[in-house]
């Protein structure tokens, strides 16, 4: 997605402004001084990037298909897309990397258009659980593919650097539909492919 522009007039935009001076004001910070005049501004644009995904619809991005993959019907993964959202609890990101893939039944979709879902659906407030369901589900109501697994590891700030305070932890999350839940040589070759993906890269 590409960087947002926000009208500083806009009454909205004013409003969210004036809500972030009040937090300034909250942690003992004085907004007058010369290092924060423009940090509304710049905080309220931030967050029109990081929330950008409240703004798409995720489905748009699968609607256009290939039929023409010469009975290609096996799997297909996109694996260590990055991730950035923002925990809905804390409002303090959680990074890391979601693999997907799916099974195809008569048509592919662009590979990009798979990173596009998992963007659309990590710029809006989360959790992991929910995500990874999210970009599940859509995959398997839109493309209706034998199969669909999606899998997230992540590691989230407000675990870390908060609260408990464990820097190291991450927390892993799957979603599996079709082939991927009824048929294990399915979900052995996708787990095989996953491991030996960053066995290669890391050796």
């Amino acid at each position: 997605m590409s960087e947002p522009e926000i009208d500083p007039e806009d009454p909205a935009v004013q409003e969210a402004m004036g809500h972030v001076r009040g937090l300034l004001r909250h942690i003992g910070e004085d907004p007058n001084r010369e290092g924060l005049v423009d940090t509304p501004r710049r905080v309220v644009k931030a967050m029109a990037e990081h929330f950008g995904g409240y703004a798409v619809d995720p489905r748009s991005f699968l609607e256009r298909t290939f039929e023409d993959v010469g009975g290609y019907e096996e799997l297909v993964l996109v694996s260590d897309i990055d991730v950035h959202s923002h925990c809905e609890h804390h409002m303090v990101p959680f990074v890391g990397k979601a693999h997907v893939a799916y099974i195809p039944k008569g048509r592919v979709v662009g590979l990009s258009k798979l990173a596009r879902v998992v963007d659309a659906f990590s710029r809006r407030l989360q959790i992991q659980e929910k995500l990874t369901t999210q970009i599940a589900d859509t995959i398997q109501d839109v493309l209706h593919p034998q199969g669909v697994a999606v899998i997230m590891q992540c590691q989230h700030f407000c675990m870390c650097y908060r609260g408990v305070k464990k820097p190291g932890s991450w927390t892993t999350t799957s979603k599996l539909h079709g082939v991927f839940l009824d048929n294990p040589p399915s979900r052995l070759e996708l787990f095989t492919l996953i491991g030996m993906k960053r066995t290669l890269w890391n050796g």
